[in-house]
Order: structure tokens, then C-alpha cells, then sequence
């Protein structure tokens, strides 16, 4: 009997007006049909990346889930209408490859005539995958080295900044759109009173509540957030000027490589602001940010696992000063809701929580756990039932599915018979047959993952000694811990999140305990590494 060969059909095309367009991946895909049905492969699945740059594997759905099933060995045959489409990176290319190959899964290029499986196939491949990474290295060269220039000559390199649209010019390039700024007056307005507020002593926190409360919105119909009012107040755009290259290497270095000399000449659009505005706004923003007032994170613990009772964003820290009789200061610090802290009360409210009373008090709690065998039988309790709870409807589809699987081989057995017996034909059976073993491969796929879960959860249930052992660890690391940022680190690992109520009061401290914790404790499960004693689980439990 022939063994059914199956084909990947990968196709992808690199911006997303090319995807609206078309850009003949429909095409591709029509003509890789028929090359398979050519060349007797049944197609496993399209795998579709539209809009989407091939530099790397990273933001494309379909290549990751191709990959993903190339490795469980779904499919024979990788079929792209180009190489570049699979990627343009050739250490990626080849990567993929290798990953194919190991799986013994052949790769085809349609309109490029080479193979992988021979050392000459191989060069060529390689030489091919480097040429391909040049064009785009050098195509991406060239169109910065355009971008620069269009820069320098002040003029606009795209993208959307409020109080301006923009507008498609006419130029001399027919093959580039050339696109310029022209102020939007409704979104002018709000730049104008942001200047206005922070020229006249406003702060970040102060500019965001009062425009949020007007109803003033960014260019995306969102409030404004503190980085939001600092972006506009230091962004030359604003005073005429055009800025570009601030960050170098964005894509591989991202906020760590700011260039401290980017370009900033005088714009072809017309300004919002006059100079001396724009002087003013500066001025203030170098006397304000001389040295920052930086909250260090890991003096206070709970930052982030703590939740607004009205929005559920993560508490943050805030800062208050009073003033004492004798005419000294003192600063007080609070557990505040990130969202009021970052935009004011048009997002949600303060919420303040004294640091001093939470911070003792959470620690108090988990230390009550860890030493009262009363509440550890009920944490061990709560998660073996919640593992019988889990591990029933997985048995019942598990039997389910060999249940079926036991019935298409029966047929499938019988189907011989009658090919044996002379009773069907040949392509009756090569017909019927095939859609059994897609059924049969099907339920297999179904099954793999099902297994996985029964195999490791037929283990023995958590013990008492067990989960005490955990906590005696982690009470350990806490204790041996020779920094701030390293407890933070251990209560992020062990907390879930804490809640407070209306009344500022800590309402429940929810302790999350699984194979993640247990393995960031250096622990199996208990003191045993056997299969048995490593059963995964996952649990919340409030305290």
C-alpha cells in the first residue's frame, strides 16, 4: 500500500497594503495546490502570514504554529512559492531547515530549483539564503539612508503625532508617496493649553487631570497619561522643528540606545507654538528633571501584586509630605492605584494604602501559614481537590476518543478484507482508506496531549510534608535573601495578588502554588526527584 505523503504550504507577503492588494498569494497558493496534487501530497494545512515582514520568525502567527507542527512531524513536505517568503534573515532560513531536516520533512522552493538533502543542494541553498539577506540588508539601508535625507531637508518621515494630519504632496519621486504636516485645530488646541498649563507651573500629574477631565483625548480617543504630557512638552515638532534617528537601532536595541545628538533642523509644516513658548517649556523641563525622583521597587514588596478594589490595576508607590508642629517634615508612603497615579482621577481614585501597615501585615500572614499545620492540611486539601476536579472530564474525553479510535481501525481492517476479497477496487479502497487514516491521524493529534496530561497526573496525591517542605523553603530563601529586589522577587513568585476594600483594608492575600514555585525553590515536590512526586499542579488559594 502507498504511504500518504502530506504538504505544509507556507505563503506570506510583507506589508499590509500588500495583503489588501493581494499582492498574488492567492496566486502562490492556487499553483503550490496543484504542484501537490501533482505530485501526490495531501495538503496538511495553508499556513498564511499576511502583512507581515519575513526579517524574522518573531510576530508571525503561521510560521510559529508551521514550526510547531513540523516538530510533532505533521506533515512530509515544506512548500513556499520562494525561499524569501519562509525568511530574508538566512540564519533563520537555515535554522528552519535544519528543523525540517531533522524531522526528515523535505523543503521546496517552487520557483527556485534546488534541494537540501545533497552536500551540493545544501551550498546552493546557504548561497541562495545569504543573497536574500543581502537584498534586504541593503534595501534597508538604503531606504534609512533616504530617510535621513529627507530629515535633513525638514521634511516628515511618517507616522501620526497629535495636532497635525497627514497629508499625501505631490513631488518629483512618482514611485515614493511623499507625505507632510498640516495642523488639525481641534488637536492643535489641546497642545496649545498643554503648553499653556505647563509653562505656567502645572505639573505632569496636575496637566493630565485637568485635560482628561475636559475631555480632551489623545489621537487614539484615549486619556493622556503622565508620559504622554512629557513627550508633548519636549517634542520640537510642536515649535516648527523636525526631529529624527533619537533612538539608533530600534528594532535590535530599543529603548537603551538613544542617540544624544539626533537630527533636529527646521521643518517644511507650519509650527503650533511660537519659540519663545517653546524656550519657556524647556527651561521649565531642565530645572524639573535635573535629578529625577525615582522610586526604587524594591523596597516595597507588594507593588504591582497589589489591586485597586475599583479598577484592579496594580498599586503603585506614592509619596505625601506633612508638616509636624514642631516644623519638620515627614514623608509618608502609600500603596496607590497605578492608573490614578499615571492619569489622574478621570481613570480611577488614589486608594492609598499606608506601607507601613501592609508590608508587616502580608508578611504576618504568610508567616501564620507557614507554621500552623492547620492551615497547611487545608491548602494541601484544597489542591488535590481541585486536581480530581480537573483530571475527570480529561478521562472521560480521553476514553471517548480511544473509543472511536478503536471503531475507524475496525473498519479500516474490514476495508482490507474487502480490498483482499476482491469485492471493492482498488481506488475505492485508496479512497476510503485515506479518510480513515486522516480521521485516525486526527484522533492521534487529539490523544498525544491528553496522554501527556493522564501521565502526569495519576501520580500520587501532594502530601502535607510536601507543601510544608515549600514554605520551609521559602521562608529559607526569604530569610538567607541579601537584598530588597531579591524578597520582592520571592513574594512576586509566591503571591498572586492581594486585594483591598473600599476601606483600605487588606481583604484577602491570594497565594498561587505550582511547578513554576516549586521549581524557582529548587524543590521536586518534597525531597523526592522521581516521576511520581513531580506531578504538575496549579492552585489559588486566599489566606
Amino acid at each position: 500500500m502507498t504511504q500518504t505523503k502530506y504538504a505544509a504550504i507556507y505563503a506570506r507577503v510583507s506589508t499590509t497594503e500588500q495583503a489588501d492588494e493581494g499582492y498574488s498569494i492567492d496566486e502562490q497558493i492556487r499553483v503550490l495546490r496543484e504542484y501537490c496534487k501533482r505530485e501526490g501530497y495531501i495538503i496538511f494545512d495553508e499556513y498564511v502570514d499576511r502583512g507581515i515582514s519575513g526579517k524574522s520568525i518573531k510576530g508571525r502567527p503561521a510560521i510559529r504554529q508551521l514550526l510547531q507542527d513540523a516538530d510533532e512531524k505533521k506533515f512530509d513536505l515544506v512548500l513556499v512559492w520562494k525561499m524569501n517568503r519562509l525568511a530574508r534573515n538566512s540564519v533563520d532560513l537555515m535554522n528552519m531547515v535544519e528543523v525540517f531536516n531533522r524531522k526528515n520533512i523535505v523543503f521546496r522552493s517552487y520557483t527556485e530549483n534546488y534541494e537540501t538533502e545533497t552536500p551540493a543542494g545544501k551550498l546552493q541553498f546557504q548561497m541562495l539564503a545569504a543573497i536574500a539577506e543581502y537584498e534586504r540588508n541593503n534595501i534597508a539601508e538604503n531606504v534609512k539612508m533616504g530617510m535621513l535625507a529627507r530629515a535633513k531637508e525638514g521634511k516628515w518621515n511618517g507616522g501620526h503625532v497629535l495636532g497635525y494630519d497627514v497629508v499625501e504632496i505631490e513631488g518629483a519621486n512618482k514611485k515614493r508617496k511623499n507625505t507632510g504636516l498640516v495642523i488639525n485645530e481641534r488637536e492643535a488646541s489641546i497642545i496649545r493649553k498643554i503648553f499653556h498649563l505647563y509653562t505656567t507651573g502645572n505639573g505632569y500629574k496636575s496637566i493630565a487631570n485637568q485635560i482628561n477631565k475636559a475631555g480632551y483625548r489623545t489621537k487614539l480617543g484615549k486619556t493622556f497619561s503622565l508620559n504622554a504630557i512629557k513627550t508633548i512638552v519636549t517634542n520640537p515638532i510642536y515649535a516648527g522643528y523636525i526631529r529624527y534617528n533619537v533612538r539608533r537601532d530600534w528594532n535590535e536595541k530599543r529603548r537603551n540606545h538613544i542617540n544624544p545628538k539626533p537630527i533636529i533642523v527646521k521643518g517644511e509644516h507650519q509650527s503650533i507654538i511660537s519659540e519663545e513658548v517653546w524656550r519657556i517649556a524647556q527651561e521649565v523641563y531642565k530645572t524639573r528633571t535635573c535629578k529625577p525622583n525615582r522610586v526604587h521597587d524594591g523596597e516595597f514588596p507588594l507593588t504591582g501584586i497589589m489591586r485597586c478594589p475599583k479598577c484592579n490595576a496594580g498599586m503603585v508607590i506614592g509619596r505625601t509630605t506633612n508638616k509636624l508642629k514642631d516644623g519638620t517634615k515627614k514623608v509618608l508612603e502609600y500603596y496607590v492605584c497605578g492608573a490614578w497615579k499615571n492619569k489622574g482621577t478621570v481613570a480611577c481614585n488614589s486608594y492609598a494604602v499606608r506601607t507601613d501597615y501592609a508590608d508587616p501585615y502580608v508578611l504576618n500572614k504568610i508567616e501564620e501559614l507557614m507554621i500552623s499545620d492547620k492551615l497547611i492540611q487545608q491548602l494541601v486539601n484544597s489542591i488535590n481537590y481541585k486536581q480530581e476536579s480537573l483530571i475527570a472530564p480529561i478521562q472521560r474525553e480521553y476514553k471517548q476518543y480511544v473509543h472511536d479510535l478503536a471503531i475507524l481501525e475496525k473498519k479500516q481492517s474490514n476495508l482490507l478484507d474487502a480490498y483482499m476479497e476482491e469485492t471493492i477496487s482498488k481506488s475505492v479502497y485508496q479512497m476510503k482508506v485515506r479518510g480513515i487514516e486522516e480521521q485516525i491521524s486526527s484522533l492521534n493529534e487529539l490523544l498525544t496531549p491528553l496522554k501527556g496530561q493522564l501521565g502526569s497526573t495519576v501520580s500520587s496525591k501532594v502530601t502535607f510534608e510536601q507543601i510544608k517542605n515549600v514554605l520551609q523553603n521559602f521562608q529559607k530563601a526569604f530569610q538567607q535573601s541579601l537584598t530588597r529586589e531579591q524578597r520582592k522577587r520571592l513574594l512576586h513568585l509566591l503571591i498572586h495578588q492581594i486585594t483591598i476594600d473600599e476601606e483600605r483594608k487588606i481583604e484577602s492575600i491570594q497565594l498561587k502554588l505550582n511547578n513554576e514555585v516549586l521549581e524557582a525553590l529548587q524543590l521536586g515536590v518534597g525531597e523526592s526527584s522521581s516521576d511520581e512526586s513531580s506531578a504538575p499542579f496549579s492552585v489559588l488559594i486566599a489566606i
